[in-house]
């Protein structure tokens, strides 16, 4: 069964909430000033914690960086909670084995578990990549005094505005982004694209020019419910890249010399990381695990990946992104999300009717989540 996946931003929070509630975790919301979803309801990103009052080992595990993509981690979240893992049965509700089972057993052993969900509900719920003001908020983590800037993106900015007014299926616009990726070699081209840029802020991957509001959030969260604690595994869960179903583990940070060979120990030689080359990821700046990182003083340790599920193919992608993109620069928000275009952005970041494909990421979910707990409990055992 994979009933978790919600059809809304405002069912997967009521989803997510009830299923926190019925396993006894203690819950707090941090609405998002002024923000309404496209039915008029509020905005807020909300917490969900397990475990003793100041664990010496937590895991935190977040969904909706990515808006949209939340669809998918907050199955996951929630499913985590449910107790059943989703991979092979019915699911039927095993609230007392299971997930459930495992991870009531990890808090006995002084493990605290915090899920994070939808830390960009605006992008959730208009069915946006990004937030409110077009800022991708796994870009937005940077000094903004002095950004990063990413020139290679300068060249190809102006193809990815999809201004031909022929909409999104236009072959020509296609064809344009197909003739830049020859001339500039595939891999430099996905370099340009989805480094992060802070110029262009009408856009593609586009940082901001000033923390957003859900960026402060998050640092609160930081602030109030992971610092201090010795040792953090953070996984942050997104869709979009690599091969459809699988579930590839990106190394994404720890400041201290030791964070990579940890993340291969807990999760396997398969992990990935995007600044050595080896991950469907290219090297990105302004990631959200940089707020646990800053959050941590000397002695305490993140161990941080990103736990990416493939959708479709990156050409595929990249023109849902273009096409949503330009969709928003020329409607408001409520008539964009009403279009029948955005069917394009969620086939690319969250896969409808797909079964088989939501099995899997729900089963490997549960298998990196079940890894994150072991890998937590052999720290300084």
């Amino acid at each position: 069964m994979t009933a978790a996946f919600a059809t809304t931003y405002a069912q997967a929070r009521q989803d997510f909430r009830a299923a926190a509630t019925g396993r006894g975790a203690v819950q707090r919301t941090y609405p998002l000033p002024g923000g309404t979803g496209p039915d008029g309801g509020t905005l807020s990103v909300d917490t969900a914690y397990l475990g003793p009052p100041r664990p010496r080992r937590m895991l935190v595990a977040v969904c909706g960086t990515h808006g949209i993509e939340g669809f998918t981690g907050s199955a996951c979240q929630t499913r985590i909670l449910l107790g059943t893992d989703g991979g092979d049965g019915d699911g039927g509700g095993d609230s007392g084995g299971g997930d459930s089972e495992e991870f009531a057993t990890a808090a006995d052993r002084g493990l605290g578990i915090l899920l994070v969900h939808a830390l960009n509900p605006y992008g959730f719920a208009y069915w946006r990549r990004v937030n409110e003001d077009n800022v991708d908020l796994n870009r937005n983590f940077v000094d903004h005094a002095a950004p990063p800037h990413n020139d290679a993106y300068d060249r190809v900015h102006a193809a990815l505005l999809d201004d031909s007014g022929a909409g999104p299926a236009s072959p020509d616009f296609a064809a344009r982004l197909h003739r830049l990726a020859g001339e500039l070699g595939l891999r430099a081209f996905q370099e340009a694209v989805t480094h992060g840029q802070y110029r262009h802020h009408d856009g593609l991957f586009y940082g901001g020019r000033q923390p957003t509001r859900s960026h402060r959030i998050l640092r609160a969260i930081v602030a109030e419910q992971i610092a201090g604690t010795p040792r953090v595994g953070y996984i942050d869960l997104h869709t979009g890249l690599g091969e459809r179903g699988a579930g590839e583990a990106i190394f994404r940070g720890g400041r201290d010399p030791g964070a990579p060979d940890r993340a291969r120990a807990w999760y396997g030689p398969g992990v990935t990381d995007s600044d050595a080359g080896s991950s469907s990821s290219t090297a990105i700046v302004g990631n959200t695990a940089t707020a646990v990182a800053d959050g941590l003083t000397a002695g305490e340790q993140l161990t941080a990946i990103t736990l990416e599920f493939g959708t479709l193919p990156g050409a595929e992608v990249l023109l849902a992104l273009c096409a949503d993109n330009g969709l928003h620069l020329r409607l408001d928000p409520v008539a964009a999300f009403g279009s029948p275009d955005k069917q394009l952005i969620r086939a690319a970041f969250s896969p409808d009717g797909d079964e088989l494909w939501r099995k899997q990421v729900l089963h490997r979910a549960r298998e990196v989540f079940s890894q994150a707990v072991a890998g937590l409990a052999a720290v300084d055992a």
